[in-house]
């Protein structure tokens, strides 16, 4: 390979000597099919095959989640690699030789001394796993450990270590066992602390250690939990060349697969409970490091998966940094929910106290972020004019965050239904926030000319329920009323459905190909175009092998269970809170109707 090739060259070499099948092979058990390859989708959790391997035109593609690409994007989206890493790998395993890049004399510094401190993170890492199991002075941390049941396994996984007192070890544990470099890199990753009159000392000292980890398995940083007094409780590596606090979450690393797999991600405060809860069968949980959730944390989350409950204490504290979320989700586009813990507790208790069934009711129950955030604000403030004026007012960040034209228009129509006002008064109230054009009473379209809006990702239900609207529209108002925008809200579904009403009320009889020549250039107007495409022939369809009529009503089945279910839900959190204010009558009624809701689900059987 020339050193004169043009990227794109480069890049087409390396995807031209890759295998596409064998790649994902490597990772999908995948059977032949005609001219393509079926398997079982690895980014999301199913029972049928549905991810679909084409070798001719190089890419695959899930009916199931919607992820497709070429070989780069799975290289990317499975192993977590950004696209120079991808090609990288890729290259050498079709032994294809890739062009030196040139760099900077200070950037070639920078990236040896990264190399030098991933090493000694590394060193470190295993110094202190170690020092927990064979040191006589780590028998308090053993036992503190044992006494959070914490079992070995769980602690091998983690890589947990212990990093030693002062008694024990000294004030130069890790130092007195590195030489050179390794020292230098070991002040530079914040190991050890630098004395004004020279020599070190070590910042872990006394300490449950965990080590932090990238998405690549590289050791970026420590977070320590004293074991005896001592503060602060809780300390981290320092930010360094390696280590972003921001942009790091414990757990992410050895749980994502499992993250991945269920499509949520339940989120908590503390090291420990994220370990308790995964002891406790809750694996797809993850922790921001005893820190402020950041955009950065939730960017590295949305490419695991399309929902994060956020599982916090139910006291001020824990109720403020859920509502503090809000912004950040809306800027992120991703779906965010609130599971708040009982008084009293906090996730390694609740867990460990009450089980994983309980756990999993509340998570169940959890409350979407925006309505978490103006229900506190509703309860705060009351619904009289001096209320609804602070409400307004404080629901102008919110709206600020909005990533687009498209998802501020959706929050202003959900936050104006909710407290009554109309949405162009509420949208004029909040003309502050980054635009000041007008919100139409609908919203059949949301986009401008030549640009790309981006809102919630679909699931894969949202996705089949958005299907049959769109190749059967005569259908569309037994699915509204079954309840159907509710179940699109916030997505690219019900912007077609509100389209799809608009052109019913103007027409009457709506044909697909009405909707396509109705949307202008952009996602939604691909979007049809592919669920028309995939329809047009039998073999390549995945949509539904059932009829229209026998889909419908397994969709409207469907619907009716799912709102039995949020209705659940909900009165599973209503007793929970009649529970705490120990109002027993309440607590009948409520039981009668969880009961009574129980069994009209039982009597619609398997959907």
């Amino acid at each position: 390979m020339g050193q004169n090739d043009t990227f794109e060259e480069i890049k087409d070499r390396v995807k031209d000597g890759s295998d596409i099948v064998r790649i994902i092979g490597e990772t999908v058990e995948l059977k032949k099919a005609g001219a393509r390859y079926l398997g079982l989708c690895p980014f999301h959790g199913e029972k049928t095959p549905s991810f679909s391997v084409h070798p001719g035109q190089q890419f695959f593609h899930c009916f199931g989640c919607g992820e497709s690409g070429d070989v780069f994007s799975f290289m990317m989206k499975y192993h977590s690699l950004d696209f120079p890493a991808a090609l990288k790998e890729l290259a050498r395993r079709a032994q294809i030789e890739l062009p030196e890049r040139t760099s900077s004399p200070a950037q070639q510094e920078r990236d040896r001394q990264r190399v030098a401190m991933f090493a000694v993170n590394l060193e470190a890492a295993g110094l202190f796993r170690t020092c927990l199991l064979q040191s006589p002075g780590a028998a308090r941390a053993r036992l503190y450990l044992k006494e959070r049941g914490i079992p070995e396994a769980i602690q091998e996984r983690f890589q947990i270590g212990y990093a030693p007192a002062v008694e024990e070890a000294g004030w130069n544990f890790i130092g007195t066992r590195l030489k050179g470099e390794q020292l230098k890199a070991a002040e530079a990753t914040g190991l050890l602390v630098r004395k004004e009159q020279g020599g070190s000392y070590d910042r872990f000292r006394d300490r449950i250690v965990f080590p932090l980890y990238d998405l690549r398995g590289r050791v970026v940083g420590f977070g320590g939990r004293i074991v005896g007094e001592g503060q602060p409780k809780y300390l981290n590596s320092p930010e360094s060349l390696v280590f972003d606090k921001s942009s790091t979450l414990l757990g992410l690393f050895q749980q994502r697969d499992e993250i991945r797999t269920r499509g949520r991600v339940v989120l908590v405060e503390g090291n420990f409970d994220c370990v308790s809860l995964v002891v406790h069968g809750c694996p797809n949980v993850v922790a921001p490091l005893g820190t402020a959730l950041t955009r950065q944390q939730l960017g590295l989350l949305k490419r695991f998966s399309d929902e994060v409950i956020l599982l916090f204490d139910g006291d001020v504290a824990g109720v403020k940094a859920a509502r503090r979320a809000v912004p950040l989700f809306l800027a992120e586009q991703i779906k965010g929910r609130v599971a708040l813990l009982p008084e009293g507790h906090d996730p390694d208790t609740f867990v460990r106290e009450l089980g994983r069934a309980r756990l999993d009711d509340l998570l169940d129950a959890a409350v979407e972020l925006p309505e978490f955030a103006l229900e506190q604000l509703v309860a705060e403030h009351g619904l009289t004019l001096d209320g609804k004026s602070r409400i307004m007012e404080e629901l102008r960040p919110l709206v600020q965050a909005a990533a687009s034209e498209l998802q501020r228009s959706v929050v202003i129509a959900h936050f104006s239904e909710r407290l009554g006002v109309e949405q162009r008064q509420l949208a004029d109230l909040l003309k502050g926030a980054r635009s000041q054009a007008p919100v139409p009473s609908e919203v059949p379209v949301f986009r401008a000319k030549g640009r790309e809006e981006r809102l919630e990702p679909m699931s894969s239900v949202q996705k089949r329920l958005v299907s049959h609207m769109v190749l059967y529209p005569q259908a569309l108002a037994r699915l509204e009323q079954a309840g159907v925008r509710e179940m699109v809200a916030g997505t690219m579904g019900e912007v077609l459905l509100l389209q799809l009403q608009a052109l019913q009320a103007g027409a009457g009889e709506v044909e697909p190909e009405d909707l396509l020549a109705a949307l202008p250039e952009g996602a939604e107007r691909r979007y049809v175009s592919e669920v028309l495409l995939a329809a047009s022939g039998i073999e390549d369809s995945l949509i539904s092998e059932a009829g229209p009529e026998e889909e419908l009503a397994e969709i409207l089945l469907w619907l009716e269970r799912e709102r039995l279910q949020i209705c659940s839900r909900q009165l599973i959190a209503e007793i929970a809170r009649a529970e705490r204010e120990r109002d027993m009558g309440r607590l009948a009624v409520l039981l009668k109707q969880k009961q009574e809701v129980e069994s009209r689900m039982r009597g619609q059987g398997p959907v």
